[in-house]
């Protein structure tokens, strides 16, 4: 009889325990709610640095882990068979973060209701073309780019543009977009952060993630100003800055800001292809940094619209350095600029200056 008891006091036990259980499980369900969502429009989606980007995306690189994603994807009339192959890909993929592929060459369809828009699509220069006429074929394009998003994307949508001139580009599709906040229109010069990023860490043999607070001024392109006047490696004895420990001032004077603005050339030689997955990983870490934040004491290179800062002219995209909280980023303020630096920061906004000239002929 008391085998008996002592068996049925078991059992209520186990179920009382089974049902705790059960009811936890249930609470966390309910704290547990997936977030919605985020519209993402990549441009140029069937070319390279488009087709290096998505699975990025949809792997959760540029938003992180739990975030859920809808991927908008545009381009031209012809490669459109690409772009569905584009597509059938990311399907086959399976990833769990994305909820969905619309695969367009309708301007107005894609950017319908996107909270980032990844601006990869361009006219590339080709043989015998000069700048004016490059200019010209990406003043039409970003014009009529402008005009879909500030009619159809979402109210707060942040607007990443890669094609080059990719600085100029940004201009034309604020001018074109004025609804769309200036502060929400940037370029890319984060993969020109990661290449000086990349140099001081092969020099000095030391993992790229301990180096921190290079800068990339003005144009993303063989004007711009790679400076690590204030750049840091941590090291076993702290941060250290990184002109002491590489001692070596003609090489970061020369050759390491040669490198770094002519690293796409490099690349174009080596591989018979411009940068794409450099390129790709980039604008998830522009993007990533935007939307998430920058840890405390880093910053990072974003060419976004010049306030005066540093004594830019006001009115151009100029990449500057920044730090980004709760989905806004900010100039950092204070830094020391030798004489040295001043004259690598004004040959660069003199090219933004003549390039934002060339692409309003070009509207005239």
């Amino acid at each position: 009889m008391d085998h008996v008891v002592l068996l049925q006091k078991i059992l209520v036990v186990s179920f009382i325990v089974a049902l705790f259980w059960k009811i936890i499980r249930y609470m966390c369900n309910l704290l547990h709610v997936e977030k919605e969502p985020v519209r993402i429009l990549v441009t140029g989606a069937a070319g390279q640095i488009g087709y290096a980007i998505v699975p990025m995306i949809a792997r959760g690189v540029m938003l992180g882990p739990d975030q859920p994603v809808i991927l908008h994807l545009l381009d031209i009339e012809p490669v459109a068979e690409a772009l569905n192959g584009v597509k059938m890909e990311l399907t086959d993929a399976a990833f769990p973060l994305l909820k969905g592929v619309i695969a367009t060459t309708d301007p107005i369809e894609a950017c319908m209701g996107v909270n980032i828009a990844v601006m990869v699509g361009g006219f590339p220069r080709k043989e015998g073309m000069e700048r004016k006429d490059v200019m010209s074929k990406n003043v039409s394009i970003y014009k009529a780019q402008a005009s879909a998003l500030e009619k159809h994307a979402a109210e707060d949508c942040k607007v990443l543009v890669i094609a080059n001139p990719a600085n100029t580009n940004a201009l034309i599709l604020k001018e074109f977009a004025p609804s769309i906040p200036e502060k929400n229109i940037t370029c890319l010069t984060r993969l020109d952060h990661n290449r000086a990023l990349g140099q001081i860490s092969e020099r000095l043999d030391v993992q790229v993630s301990d180096v921190k607070n290079v800068i990339i001024w003005g144009n993303h392109s063989s004007t711009q100003y790679p400076d690590v006047s204030h750049a840091t490696v941590h090291t076993s004895r702290g941060e250290k800055p990184v002109r002491e420990l590489v001692s070596d001032d003609k090489w970061l004077n020369d050759e390491f800001i040669t490198t770094v603005q002519q690293r796409g050339a490099a690349i174009i030689k080596a591989r018979k292809l411009s940068s794409a997955l450099s390129a790709a990983s980039a604008a998830c870490d522009h993007i990533r940094d935007w939307v998430l934040g920058t840890p405390k004491g880093t910053w990072v290179s974003m060419g976004v619209y010049s306030d005066g800062s540093y004594g830019i002219r006001p009115g151009l995209v100029y990449s500057f350095p920044v730090t980004c909280e709760k989905g806004r980023w900010s100039i950092v303020q204070g830094l020391m600029i030798d004489e040295f630096s001043r004259a690598k920061m004004d040959a660069t906004e003199k090219e933004l200056v003549e390039e934002k000239s060339m692409a309003y002929s070009c509207l005239d």
